[in-house]
């Protein structure tokens, strides 16, 4: 299945005192998706957006927001990010029990929104095969988790290649999506290897001209 190039601008490179007037940029420049990443200091050693900054950002844009929960046990709260307006609800497999995390995606697919899964980078494809089947995004992490700015791990390639196979094999309409120093030239490379939603943060947001930024990586 052929699926397009979306670009995905991570609202943690905004500015936090000009929050609204970076989004309204975003979307001026062409921005379809928005990736909100959830940190809850307890997964990721960091805190960020939580599901009333979802509720706020759904009555202000009507983009995709592509919510990425970077918390513990997240079937805790994936009703309130539902609730709050989530178009896409990415949890981490490492986060909890296997029992816990298929319920957790059953029930974000029961309510309509679409699902998905994360892997940190030393966690192999294989952890979350079994769920491959009702996902609608599979997100790899290019960096660890939990804060902006890192270096781009081009190691992980051979992971996005072997999910790409995967994902061809059983379940392709489902996204693959990466996460951690996406620029213009590392996006080409996880493209070559099977991404098709590109995770910008810094990148993006310091682009002298960002329609051109994300125009490049969605041709």
């Amino acid at each position: 299945m052929i699926k397009n190039f979306i670009v995905s601008p991570s609202l943690l490179a905004t500015d936090p005192l000009n929050f609204g007037r970076d989004v309204k940029m975003l979307e001026d420049a062409g921005a379809k998706w928005f990736h909100v990443d959830c940190m809850d200091g307890t997964f990721v050693p960091n805190f960020s957006f939580g599901y009333s900054t979802v509720s706020a950002l759904r009555k202000f844009t009507d983009r995709v927001l592509d919510v990425h929960l970077m918390i513990d046990r997240p079937i805790r709260y994936v009703d309130h990010y539902i609730k709050a307006g989530a178009d896409y609800l990415t949890i981490h497999v490492e986060a909890d029990s296997e029992e816990n995390t298929l319920k957790a995606l059953e029930l974000i697919k029961s309510k309509g929104i679409k699902c998905g899964i994360s892997i940190k980078p030393k966690t192999p494809v294989s952890a979350i095969e079994k769920y491959l089947p009702i996902l609608d995004l599979v997100l790899v992490m290019t960096v660890e988790p939990g804060f902006g700015g890192q270096s781009f791990m081009q190691d992980m390639m051979p992971k996005l290649n072997e999910l790409k196979t995967l994902v061809d094999k059983v379940n392709p309409s489902c996204h693959i999506q990466v996460d951690g120093g996406i620029d213009v030239n590392t996006a080409k490379i996880c493209k070559e290897n099977g991404a098709n939603v590109f995770v910008a943060g810094s990148a993006c947001l310091k682009a002298e001209d960002k329609k051109a930024f994300i125009t490049t990586i969605e041709q």
